[in-house]
């Protein structure tokens, strides 16, 4: 017998075999079945969050607060200086006849000798008796 007559007998006895199989013991409809099964179980469901949304929101938090902080630190320091300008000592004003500061900065290679209107420190004592605390320095 040669190769072609025995495949000739041979294929429709599996053919029929494997048709028995698949259709006729319920086989085919039990693997597509799983199948269906294990693709229903491995459904990804995406879903978008709002990241940039949610970091908005906690920044303007943030700025609330911080704002908040600072409308309650000034408020604190306003009683503070009420408090010293009409109670503390005795209803006196410390500052009175004193001018602020020049805040002008001198140009750079300019010596600062501090306001032009200030006279500075009298020194003619010091010199007039000069010679009298040499010898004492002696």
């Amino acid at each position: 017998m040669k190769k072609n007559d025995l495949k000739q007998l041979i294929k429709p006895l599996v053919k029929e075999c494997i048709h028995e199989v698949l259709i006729e013991e319920g086989l085919l409809s039990n693997v597509v079945a799983e199948v269906a099964k294990g693709l229903q179980q491995n459904v990804i469901a995406e879903t978008k969050t709002n990241t940039s949304n949610a970091l908005f929101n906690e920044n303007m938090q943030m700025k609330r607060m911080t704002d908040d902080s600072r409308i309650k630190m000034g408020e604190h320091r306003q009683k503070l200086m009420d408090a010293i300008g009409n109670e503390a000592y005795g209803g006196v004003n410390l500052f009175e006849g004193t001018q602020p500061m020049n805040n002008a900065q001198p140009a750079k290679g300019q010596v600062d000798l501090g306001p032009a209107g200030d006279s500075g420190v009298d020194i003619s004592s010091i010199v007039g008796n000069a010679s009298q605390i040499w010898k004492a320095m002696k």
